[in-house]
């Protein structure tokens, strides 16, 4: 495609749209798709950020037709969308919306498919050029993959492109994580597979690096010499729901640790990058991942837990091993916290305390960075009994926003000092709401952009701390903690046994 020789690519007075192109999604009629992915599309069409010539392809098991298909659509995107629902916008986007029907093992249906996606090529002109959506269980990738290489639809050209999104988990260790990557890297080229972590499509988590990098108000003291310690939370009221299946054999540290967690943790402890490119992002987060060091007592400082039936808002709900499909003996961890070490010289010496649960007290996912108190304090110990650690804290969801905790004087006549926040909230702040996680990276997929998205050596790298972590819980029977607090006691010991607590979201 020829370049329009009036745009200037430093104008950000419009937004960039992507090439003409169709996307195909596998396992359209599942709970990802529906209440992420089609909100997302019809988001993005809403903003005016999808190409004039697009369509949006369907391939499931379910026996329908494209009205029935269209009408599934709209009742998803209209009841999930971000944006305000327009009747015009939608019509639009459901005349190039088409389903094919068929099971993944079914020659076939890909046949129909790869048909299908080169008669669209001519009745909506979008020049072949194609990204492909796994939102299937990760044990269909090798039938799904191999499919796609078997008709063709996976080969790019000089004259289109061809990109696969791949959903976590990446594999379930580091073995079969590599298994994994060779599979896709055989099919597809390494800069044309896309891993998606919806947690960096994230506001907030984009807004770390600017954060640290365009100001010089954070970084002198973004380190060893200043930081006593990093929390990084991810903490979910809700229970596995009816997921229990994918849940019995995966666990919190699996499903969140390896790839959220330690994703907040390389951004937070990164390098400024030599420019602000998906490979200079890339080069330093690894450098990180590569430099982390699990702890040596693992039995104090590598914990997991277990909820058990407890009060949650009022209400009593049921412990895991009561949840529908779960074994009544499993000792699959719904909660784990481990400290870290980052070995650079930035932060050598810097425990990096990272948690993960459900039906803890609430939906919160933080990053902390607790300071060191001053050297000296000239008060009496009395005017600083309620004084705590300066902290900032970046929230990722839900008040997305940061704060500020230092210590300030209490209006009176003694010397009293307190802690007290200073808060900047996205909501108040800016006009326009962020985008959906899944809106930005779809976006970032169509146009090619990878800066969000981590490569095979970062998932590796990932999987080689969590490896020894489920090695040394193999066989273990999980700390037990009621619905509604905050992890088991083992998880406070963790801290106690280094003098520090967690910081209460």
């Amino acid at each position: 495609m020829i370049p329009n020789p009036l745009r200037d690519p430093r104008d950000r007075r419009l937004p960039r749209v992507p090439e003409p192109c169709a996307l195909v999604v596998f396992g359209i009629t599942g709970d990802l798709a529906r209440k992420k992915l089609l909100p997302a599309v019809y988001d993005l069409a809403n903003r005016g950020l999808l190409p004039t010539n697009f369509a949006l392809l369907g391939f499931a098991r379910r026996d329908w037709g494209d009205q029935d298909f269209a009408e599934l659509s709209r009742k998803a995107a209209r009841e999930h969308a971000r944006t305000p629902w327009r009747e015009d916008v939608w019509e639009q986007l459901a005349a190039d919306i088409t389903f094919v029907q068929g099971s993944f093992d079914d020659d076939d249906a890909f046949d129909r498919l790869a048909a299908t996606l080169a008669e669209l090529e001519g009745s909506h002109g979008i020049g072949g050029n194609a990204a492909f959506y796994l939102s299937i269980p990760p044990a269909m990738f090798p039938t799904v993959l191999k499919q796609m290489q078997r008709t063709g639809m996976a080969e790019s050209t000089p004259d289109r492109w061809r990109r696969v999104v791949v959903e976590k988990p990446f594999g379930e260790d580091l073995p079969s994580s590599r298994q994994l990557n060779e599979l896709v890297d055989s099919v597809f080229s390494a800069e044309d597979v896309f891993r998606i972590d919806h947690y960096l499509g994230k506001e907030t988590v984009q807004n770390l690096m600017a954060l640290r990098f365009a100001n010089t108000l954070f970084e002198p003291v973004w380190n060893g010499h200043h930081v006593d310690s990093v929390q990084i939370t991810m903490a979910e009221d809700v229970g596995i729901g009816g997921r229990a299946g994918f849940y019995e054999k995966t666990g919190a540290a699996r499903d969140v640790l390896q790839n959220h967690l330690l994703q907040l943790l390389a951004l937070t402890a990164m390098e400024e990058p030599v420019e602000f490119s998906a490979e200079e992002i890339r080069t330093e987060k690894l450098k990180v991942l590569r430099a982390i060091s699990v702890p040596e007592d693992m039995e104090t400082f590598a914990v997991r837990g277990q909820y058990e039936q407890g009060w949650l808002a009022g209400e009593r709900v049921h412990g895991y091993r009561q949840e529908e499909g779960v074994d009544p003996e499993s000792t699959t961890e719904t909660f784990a916290a481990v400290r870290l070490g980052v070995e650079t010289r930035r932060w050598a010496g810097v425990p990096f305390y990272l948690r993960t649960g459900k039906r803890l007290p609430r939906r919160v996912t933080e990053i902390a960075l607790v300071f060191k108190r001053a050297p000296h304090l000239p008060f009496a110990d009395t005017d600083t009994e309620e004084l705590g650690n300066n902290q900032l804290v970046v929230r990722v969801q839900p008040d997305e926003g940061v704060t500020l905790k230092f210590g300030s004087k209490v209006p009176g006549s003694v010397m009293e000092v307190r802690d007290v926040s200073m808060d900047f909230l996205y909501g108040e702040q800016f006009t326009e709401s962020s985008p959906e996680a899944y809106e930005r990276l779809l976006l970032d997929v169509l146009l090619g952009d990878a800066t969000l998205f981590p490569r095979n050596a970062e998932v590796e790298a990932s999987w080689a701390v969590i490896d020894p972590l489920e090695e040394f819980w193999a066989g273990s029977t999980p700390h037990p903690y009621r619905a509604g607090e905050w992890g088991p006691r083992a998880a406070d010991e963790m801290l106690a046994a280094e003098n520090r607590r967690w910081r209460r979201p």
